[in-house]
C-alpha cells in the first residue's frame, strides 16, 4: 500500500464516519419522540411501523436514486445520502424502543405512581431506563446497517469508503476493493463494540438495583444520572445542527475548484489531468470528486455548481444529455462539437472547451479468436451469428438514446437471450472468460489488446463522434478566469493510442491514476 493510498483511506474513512454518525444521530432524534408518541397512541403503531418497513424493503441504491430528484436536497452529495441513511436507521431504532417499552412490567409503573410520580416521571425514571437495553440493541443494528449502506453513497458523490469499492469494480482492482471493504468492516465492528460497552455501562447499575428490589434507591440513582440522557440528546442535536449547516455552506472556499469524473478508469485519469494542470498553473486548490457514477450525475453536478468541471464526450453530450437525433452530421467531429457547445451554453450555462485530442467511441467487442474463426470484421457481419450469442452491456448503454436500443434497431441485432446488465468494467472480463460473447466497451480501453478482444467496425455509422472535451460551469469560470488558458492549452494534447496506454497502466499494472498522469506530464 502506498503512502498516498493510506492517506486517502484515512480521509475517506473520516467521510464515512461523518455520514454514519450524522444519519444515526438524526434517526435517533426522530425515533425517540416518534416512538413515545406511538406508545401513547397505539393506533399509530401499525401505520408508522408499516412505513418504516416499506423503506427497508426498497433497495438502498433505489432510495439514493429517488432522493436525487428532490430539489430541496441539492441533487447530489452528502445531503441525500444522509437522508437515505436516516430513513434506513429508523426501523431498528423504533422497534427497539417500542419493544423495550412494552416489556416494562405493569407492576413497576403502578409502584411508581403509588410513590407519587407523575406520568412523565414514570416514563423518565421507570420505562425509559428499563427500555434502554432494547433501544441500545436497535441502535447497534442501525449503526452497523448505516456503515454498510453508506458505501453506496459514493455513487451520488457523497464520498466515503464506497469510493474505493466503485473504483475497484470499475478497474477490476482487488486492492481498491479491499481498501474500501476492510476499513468499512472495521468501522462496523468498532461501532458495535463501542455501543455494546456503552450499553453495559448504562444498564449495569439499573439491573443491579432492580435485582435488589429497592425501587426508591433505583429512582434516586437515576435521578442522579439523569444528566447523562440530557447530555446525549443535546450532543446529538448539536451534531445534527452542525452537519446541517455544513450542508448549506458553499461547496468550497473561494480559492478552490472541484473537478468531477465518472466512475471508470479513463474518467479518473482525465479528471486527474485537469486537476494537476490547474494546480500547477494557478494558485487554486483542487478538490477531486472522481466517483460520480453516471453521465447524468456528472452533468447535474456541474450544472448546479456542485463541481466546477469534468470531461465529457461530444456524442454523449449530443445524444444522452441534449437528446438530439443522430443524423448524418453527427459523425462530423468539428460540426458536432460546435453545435453541442452552443446548446450547452444556451440551455445549461456551461462552456464546452476544444477536444483533448482523441475520440473514445463505443466499441462493439468480441473475442479475437472468435472473430478470426468466423471471419467477422463489422457489426453487420455479426448479426447472424449473434442470434446464438449472449451479450452484456453497462447500465448506461442499455438505456441511453445512443445505446443498445438504437443499435439493435439500426442493425437488426438480436441475441439468444436479453442482454445482461453489469458494471462496464466487469464486461471485459466476462467476454474474455467466455461467459458472454459480445459487449459494448470503450475504444480506448487498455483491456482490449491485453485480453485479446476485437473491435467490430460500425459499418452503418450508428455511433456519433465522441471527442473528449472539458465542460465547465460558466459561473465558475467567471469567478476563476485563470482556468480558461489552462483548459485551452490542453487542446489536442492526447491521442487515442496514448489514452489507451494510460488506461492500461491503471487497469493492467494497477498504478494509481494520479501517478500515471504525473509521470505522463513529466515526460510531455
Amino acid at each position: 500500500m502506498t503512502a498516498e493510498l493510506a492517506r486517502e483511506i484515512i480521509f475517506r474513512s473520516g467521510e464515512h464516519l461523518v455520514l454514519v454518525v450524522s444519519s444515526v444521530a438524526l434517526a435517533l432524534l426522530i425515533a425517540l419522540p416518534l416512538g413515545l408518541a406511538i406508545q401513547a397512541h397505539p393506533r399509530w403503531r401499525r401505520l408508522v411501523l408499516g412505513l418504516a418497513n416499506a423503506v427497508q424493503t426498497i433497495p438502498s441504491l433505489a432510495i439514493f436514486g429517488l432522493l436525487l430528484t428532490v430539489p430541496l436536497l441539492g441533487g447530489i452529495g452528502s445531503t441525500p445520502a444522509v437522508v437515505a441513511l436516516t430513513l434506513y436507521a429508523l426501523l431498528p431504532l423504533l422497534r427497539g424502543l417500542l419493544t423495550g417499552l412494552q416489556q416494562v412490567p405493569p407492576g413497576l409503573k403502578q409502584a411508581g405512581q403509588a410513590l407519587g410520580l407523575s406520568g412523565g416521571q414514570v416514563l423518565r425514571y421507570v420505562e425509559l431506563p428499563l427500555a434502554l437495553p432494547s433501544l441500545m440493541a436497535g441502535l447497534r443494528v442501525a449503526a452497523v446497517i448505516s456503515v454498510g449502506v453508506a458505501t453506496i453513497g459514493a455513487a451520488i458523490g457523497a464520498g466515503g469508503l464506497g469510493v474505493f469499492i466503485f473504483r475497484g469494480i470499475a478497474t477490476v482492482n482487488n486492492t481498491l476493493l479491499l481498501a474500501g471493504a476492510l476499513p468499512a468492516a472495521a468501522i462496523a465492528l468498532a461501532a458495535d463494540a463501542c455501543l455494546g460497552a456503552l450499553e453495559t455501562h448504562l444498564t449495569q447499575g439499573s439491573r443491579q438495583l432492580l435485582q435488589r428490589s429497592r425501587l426508591w434507591q433505583w429512582f434516586r440513582e437515576w435521578l442522579r444520572r439523569r444528566w447523562a440522557l440530557a447530555t446525549a440528546l443535546a450532543g446529538a442535536a448539536l451534531l445534527a445542527i452542525a452537519l446541517g449547516w455544513h450542508q448549506l455552506a458553499p461547496p468550497g472556499p473561494a480559492g478552490s475548484v472541484v473537478i468531477g469524473a465518472k466512475g471508470f478508469t479513463e474518467q479518473q485519469l482525465l479528471g486527474e489531468l485537469l486537476a494537476q494542470e490547474i494546480e500547477e498553473h494557478t494558485s487554486l486548490q483542487v478538490r477531486r470528486e472522481f466517483s460520480l457514477g453516471s453521465t447524468f450525475l456528472c452533468h447535474e453536478a456541474v450544472r448546479q455548481g456542485r463541481v466546477d468541471g469534468y470531461v465529457e464526450y461530444t456524442g454523449t453530450a449530443w445524444s444522452a444529455i441534449l437528446k438530439q437525433p443522430s443524423g448524418p452530421g453527427a459523425s462530423d467531429r468539428a460540426s458536432l462539437w460546435s453545435r453541442a457547445r452552443r446548446l450547452y451554453a444556451e440551455r445549461y450555462g456551461l462552456r464546452m472547451f476544444p477536444s483533448l485530442g482523441f475520440e473514445n467511441t463505443f466499441a462493439v467487442l468480441i473475442r479475437r479468436a472468435q472473430g478470426q474463426q468466423l471471419g467477422l470484421r463489422t457489426i453487420s457481419q455479426a448479426v447472424k451469428p449473434a442470434r446464438r450469442w449472449r451479450a452484456a452491456f453497462g447500465y448506461e448503454f442499455l438505456n441511453r438514446g445512443d445505446g443498445y436500443p438504437g443499435l439493435a434497431s439500426r442493425y437488426g441485432l438480436r441475441f439468444a437471450a436479453p442482454p445482461t446488465a453489469m458494471d462496464l468494467g466487469l464486461t471485459y472480463r466476462a467476454l474474455a472468460d467466455g461467459r458472454v460473447d459480445l459487449i459494448a466497451g470503450d475504444s480506448t480501453s487498455g483491456l482490449i489488446p491485453s485480453l485479446k478482444l476485437q473491435v467490430l467496425l460500425d459499418d452503418r455509422h450508428y455511433f456519433p463522434s465522441y471527442d473528449a472535451v472539458p465542460v465547465f460551469n460558466a459561473a465558475s469560470l467567471e469567478r476563476h478566469p485563470e482556468l480558461v488558458p489552462v483548459l485551452e492549452n490542453l487542446a489536442g494534447r492526447l491521442s487515442a493510442v496514448t489514452m489507451q496506454q494510460l488506461n492500461a497502466a491503471v487497469d493492467l499494472d494497477h498504478q494509481s491514476p494520479e501517478l500515471v498522469v504525473r509521470r505522463w506530464r513529466q515526460d510531455h
